[in-house]
C-alpha cells in the first residue's frame, strides 16, 4: 500500500532544496519504491508529470549522468521562440529601435510602445508572441524603460566657449576689485492658488494636502512673477515677486530696489556694477527697453553698468539658476502657493548650509507690455560696446551719449 502522506511530507521537506533534476530523480525513486501504480500516485501527490517521472526512472535504470551544470540532456526542453521563429527578434527590434521604427504607416509609430501593444503588432506581422516574452526579449537586448532627458541646447554658437571665458575674466576682475557682480533672471512663473506643487514632504500617513485637480488660472489671484538677483560675492539673493507682466521695466526696477536697499550699503565704494544675464526674456540682449531702463538706472546711481549676456541656449549655466532658484524650488516643494504672501515668505525663508540668505518683496506695480523705445531714445543711450561681441558685452554709462562725446 502506498503511503501518500509520507511521500507528500518528504517531497514538501526536500523540494525547496532540489533543482529540476533532483526533483525528477526523487519522484522516480518514490515511484520505483511504491511498485505498481507508483508513477500515477507520485504524480498525483507531487504534481510532477508522469512523463518526467518516466525519464527519471530511465536515468536511474541506465545510471545516466549529465554534464556538470546541466539539468537536462542537450536539446531538452521547449525551444525558445526566437529559435522557432528566426524573424521574431528582427521584427521586434525594427519596432523599438529609435532609428528604425518599422512601417511608417503602422499605427504603432504614433502610439505608446507598451509590451502588450508590441506583442499585438508582432502577432499581426505573423510572429505570435505574448507580452511576457516581448519583455524578456527586450531585457536580453539591453532595453529598459527610460524617460526623456534634456540634453540638447540647440545649435552651439561658434564663440560660445569664448564668451564664457570673457564673462569669467570680467567677473573675476570685478570681484578682485571688490566691485558688485550680480546674476539676474526671471524664475518660472507660478499660478497662485491651491494648485499641486512638485515634490514631497513629510505629513501624517494617509493625509496628503488636497489641491485642485486642474491647473487653470484663477483670475482673481493671477500669476506670480519672481525676478531674482544673486550677489556672487555676498552669496545673497534678492527676489521681487511681481503681480503683472515680466517686462524689462520690471527687471530693472528689481535691480533698482536691490541697489537702494542693499547694493549701495554693501558696496559703498562701487565704481561699476557688473550684471550677467540670459540672452533672452525681459533682460534679453536685443530688448531695447532693457537698455533704456538700465541707462536711467545708471544715471540715477552715478556708476556704469557692465552687462554680459550668456550665449544662446546656455541659460542653465547662469549662476542664479543653481545658486538661488534651485534652492527656492527645494524649499517650497509640495507646498501649494496659495497666496502671494505665502510665496514671499517661502522665498524669504530659503537658506543653505553655505550661508545663502534671501530677501523677498512683493512688487504690486503694473508693467504694461508693448512699450516701444523710439530710435531717438535709443540713440541717446550712453553705451559702449565691447570689441568682442558688442551685442552681448556692453557698458551703459550715466548721462547721455552727446554729453559723453563732448567730454571726450
Amino acid at each position: 500500500m502506498i503511503d501518500s502522506d509520507a511521500i507528500r511530507e518528504r517531497f514538501t521537506s526536500l523540494s525547496p532544496h532540489l533543482d529540476e533534476r533532483g526533483r525528477r530523480l526523487f519522484a522516480a525513486t518514490e515511484a520505483n519504491s511504491a511498485g505498481y501504480g507508483g508513477i500515477a500516485a507520485v504524480t498525483r501527490i507531487t504534481g510532477i508529470a508522469a512523463s518526467t517521472i518516466g525519464r527519471g526512472l530511465g536515468e536511474l535504470a541506465q545510471n545516466v549522468g549529465l554534464e556538470a551544470g546541466r539539468l537536462r540532456r542537450p536539446g531538452g526542453g521547449r525551444k525558445p521562440l526566437v529559435a522557432k521563429d528566426p524573424g521574431l527578434l528582427p521584427a521586434l527590434l525594427a519596432l523599438v529601435e529609435p532609428t528604425a521604427r518599422g512601417d511608417p504607416m503602422s499605427t504603432l509609430r504614433w502610439t505608446c510602445k507598451s509590451l502588450r501593444r508590441l506583442a499585438a503588432e508582432l502577432t499581426a506581422l505573423g510572429h505570435p508572441v505574448s507580452h511576457t516574452v516581448v519583455g524578456e526579449l527586450l531585457t536580453q537586448q539591453k532595453f529598459s524603460l527610460q524617460a526623456n532627458r534634456k540634453t540638447r541646447e540647440g545649435g552651439d554658437h561658434p564663440d560660445r566657449d569664448a564668451q564664457f571665458l570673457h564673462i569669467e575674466q570680467s567677473v573675476a576682475d570685478a570681484l578682485a576689485a571688490k566691485q558688485p557682480v550680480i546674476s539676474v533672471d526671471t524664475k518660472k512663473k507660478e499660478l497662485v492658488g491651491d494648485f499641486k506643487n512638485a515634490g514631497r514632504e513629510w505629513r501624517p500617513k494617509g493625509r496628503p494636502e488636497e489641491v485642485r485637480v486642474h491647473d487653470f488660472l484663477i483670475k482673481e489671484l493671477g500669476r506670480a512673477v519672481p525676478y531674482g538677483i544673486y550677489d556672487l560675492a555676498a552669496n545673497a539673493g534678492w527676489v521681487s515677486v511681481g503681480m503683472d507682466n515680466d517686462t524689462a521695466a520690471f527687471s530693472v526696477q528689481t535691480i533698482r530696489r536691490w541697489w537702494y536697499s542693499v547694493g549701495r550699503v554693501r558696496y559703498p565704494d562701487a565704481k561699476s556694477l557688473v550684471i550677467t544675464a540670459d540672452g533672452g526674456g525681459s533682460n534679453g540682449s536685443r530688448v531695447r527697453l532693457w537698455k533704456r531702463e538700465l541707462h536711467r538706472l545708471a544715471s540715477e546711481i552715478g556708476i556704469g553698468i557692465m552687462v554680459h549676456h550668456l550665449p544662446p541656449g546656455t541659460s542653465k549655466w547662469n549662476k542664479i539658476e543653481h545658486r538661488l532658484f534651485s534652492y527656492i524650488s527645494q524649499n517650497w516643494r509640495a507646498k501649494p502657493l496659495v497666496s502671494y504672501r505665502v510665496i514671499v515668505e517661502l522665498i524669504g525663508a530659503t537658506t543653505t548650509n553655505s550661508g545663502l540668505e534671501v530677501h523677498c518683496e512683493l512688487d504690486t506695480n503694473a508693467y504694461p507690455k508693448g512699450i516701444a523705445v523710439s530710435d531717438k531714445e535709443f540713440d541717446a543711450i550712453n553705451i559702449t560696446r565691447a570689441e568682442f561681441h558688442g551685442e552681448w558685452n556692453y557698458t551703459i554709462h550715466p548721462g547721455n551719449r552727446a554729453d559723453r562725446a563732448v567730454d571726450s
